[in-house]
């Protein structure tokens, strides 16, 4: 969306004439667009005399174009600076510029490669500013509506106009190389450095002066450039290889993609399936085919970052360059509020059973609402077991009212259920089993199938040590827990979360994004939201003492929950039957990430024991 957009001349006008702050913040306020606070306009005051200065020079011509603020198409991202042209050669080019008014910034430390301190920033990690502008030509180049706009003729940079040359070598350090090598850095002694840098690019105004409206109101659909990336990124990825009931599910959903672009009318699907049962890898291969075979501008959506973290991760392998051309495959539903109406081709909602209607700054409307309307083809992935939290709401009842509302045509009357058991040893008795033992639903499972390995330990260091092991093998091990154990290190209130006898350990790392899958991560413990989506070969479950047995029964308590829980609300809940199923929903969760084998070790000694006597 453009924000601002005019000729280098006006634009130099309206900074002498203090008028740009005020253009800029009219042009937001007009299209209801987030932005503007204090801090933000002091910024533009402050940056944009010294953007004026560097392109106050002939060799730059008056009459190009810049954009200020410009919003990315379908995202949040707004882009400080624009420049847009031609080079010598008549052929179009965009100059990115992210600006920055810090005077300090260090490394965190040499783990960190796209992050780095910054004095504006409280000491808190921040992007590095090349990383930012190299993201914003990504996303312009893989989703921008000029499609003739090769990779070359896109050119990010940073200026940090007020950085002195003292912290050139750590913003040039080795280890942001593959940043700053795409999207070069320049400090407040470089304005001559930066001149050259858009002149190479920038010598005259583009032939119609029409390049960002065709950037921003083009069709939206990924270059050939991602298609074939994404295609050899399946090709071979084992970790998403579709079995039975999963590929008739695909072929389902692929029959409503093509009916869609036939009548050009909403369809909406359900696919309903129990942990296990293979929704993520159906969805994957759906994403990736939608896009790389059908050319089509398709998302993985999902509330919770974990799985779009880790998915993005797997399918690049490694290729830090392939993570970031995969941002915007990849989203929040927190993005909706800037998709227009059916601007996705196909959503595919994993995990929808965790969208909320209004969380905490979100700018839409309703979450289902917003996706419905954002999709052309809606895709959701709900299990309505593994709601965790007290604002996830939808189910599918739900689902298929909205549809309705919004005249979507529901493919098929009931979901399409996927039944078979891909993780737990493809044991559906475990799955029953833990719905008996925790007396979710009466099952005939009263015993354990034997061809998982089921194990309850006496002590949480025991555990840790017999995971360690087998995690050693593949890196498939991890250890998760309830909602019970503070967020002590986060909060600096000491060295450790979880403390139980000899036993200590932290929380997954708050800039850990890929727990699940990183190898440094086997010593913390995740929590639900980094373990949900995702499986592993073998966990360890701690149960806290919200999962008590008393009397005979399974019980929970509500006030056994962490202080530090702000996600679940489960603690301040005044509905104890909501809150006893949403904790007993959050073990089972957690009890069926393992694939070979799951480990389990309660705080409650009645529940301990009650386990043992089950399992035996």
């Amino acid at each position: 969306m453009i924000i601002y957009e005019d000729t280098i001349g006006n634009f130099a006008n309206d900074v002498v004439l203090n008028n740009i702050s005020d253009r800029i913040l009219e042009s937001i306020r007009e299209k209801h667009l987030a932005g503007g606070s204090e801090s933000e306009v002091n910024s533009w005051n402050n940056s944009l005399h010294f953007m004026k200065d560097v392109l106050d020079t002939p060799d730059i011509p008056r009459d190009c174009n810049v954009a200020i603020e410009y919003n990315i198409p379908q995202t949040s991202k707004r882009v400080d600076f624009m420049i847009l042209g031609q080079d010598d050669k008549k052929e179009d080019h965009v100059v990115i510029i992210e600006l920055k008014q810090w005077a300090k910034v260090e490394k965190v430390n040499d783990t960190f490669k796209h992050s780095v301190l910054s004095d504006l920033r409280s000491h808190e990690p921040t992007a590095h500013p090349s990383y930012q502008a190299y993201t914003y030509k990504s996303l312009i180049l893989n989703y921008g509506g000029a499609e003739k706009l090769q990779s070359t003729c896109v050119n990010p940079c940073a200026y940090l106009h007020n950085m002195s040359e003292n912290y050139r070598d750590v913003l040039e350090d080795d280890i942001y190389s593959e940043w700053t090598s795409e999207a070069p850095v320049f400090l407040k002694s470089d304005v001559l450095k930066l001149r050259a840098f858009i002149n190479k690019y920038i010598t005259a105004k583009s032939a119609d002066n029409q390049l960002l409206y065709k950037i921003d109101y083009g069709k939206i659909k990924p270059t050939k450039t991602l298609q074939d990336s994404i295609d050899s990124m399946l090709c071979g990825n084992k970790e998403f290889e579709m079995i039975d009931e999963q590929a008739v599910a695909y072929d389902y959903i692929m029959n409503a993609i093509k009916k869609a672009q036939s009548d050009r009318k909403k369809h909406v699907i359900i696919i309903q399936g129990g942990p296990g049962t293979g929704k993520s890898v159906l969805a994957v291969n759906v994403l990736a085919d939608t896009i790389s075979k059908m050319g089509m501008n398709a998302s993985y959506i999902t509330k919770n970052s974990a799985p779009r973290n880790c998915y993005q991760a797997l399918l690049a392998k490694g290729d830090a360059k392939k993570m970031v051309d995969l941002k915007l495959a990849f989203r929040s539903p927190h993005s909706l509020p800037n998709v227009p109406e059916n601007g996705i081709d196909v959503g595919i909602y994993d995990e929808a059973h965790r969208m909320q209607k209004k969380p905490y700054m979100y700018k839409g409307e309703d979450m289902l609402k917003d996706a419905i309307a954002a999709s052309r083809v809606s895709v959701f992935f709900v299990d309505e077991d593994q709601r965790v939290t007290t604002n996830d709401c939808y189910d599918i009842e739900t689902i298929k009212k909205y549809a309705s509302d919004a005249g979507a045509i529901l493919e098929t009357e009931e979901p399409f259920v996927l039944e078979s058991q891909f993780r737990c040893s493809g044991s559906d008795g475990y799955i029953a089993f833990l719905d008996d033992v925790l007396e979710l639903r009466p099952t005939a499972n009263k015993t354990l199938d034997k061809d998982f390995d089921f194990r309850i330990f006496d002590k949480p260091d025991d555990m840790r040590e017999t995971l360690r092991q087998f995690n050693q093998i593949r890196n498939k091990s991890r250890m998760c827990a309830g909602y019970c154990y503070d967020w002590n290190v986060k909060n600096k209130r000491g060295e450790w979360d979880i403390e139980i006898e000899d036993f200590h350990a932290k929380w997954n790392l708050a800039d850990d994004s890929i727990f699940a899958i990183n190898k440094d991560s086997f010593e913390q413990v995740g929590c639900i939201h980094t373990v949900q989506g995702m499986e592993f070969d073998y966990v360890g479950v701690i149960i806290g003492k919200d999962l008590i047995y008393r009397d005979g029964h399974i019980c929970t308590d509500k006030t056994a929950i962490s202080k530090d829980d702000r996600t679940s609300k489960i603690k301040q809940c005044k509905n104890d039957v909501l809150a006893d199923r949403l904790i007993k929903n959050t073990y089972k969760v957690l009890l069926t990430r393992g694939q070979k084998g799951c480990f389990v070790y309660c705080e409650d000694e009645g529940l301990r024991e009650y386990l043992k006597d089950r399992v035996k």
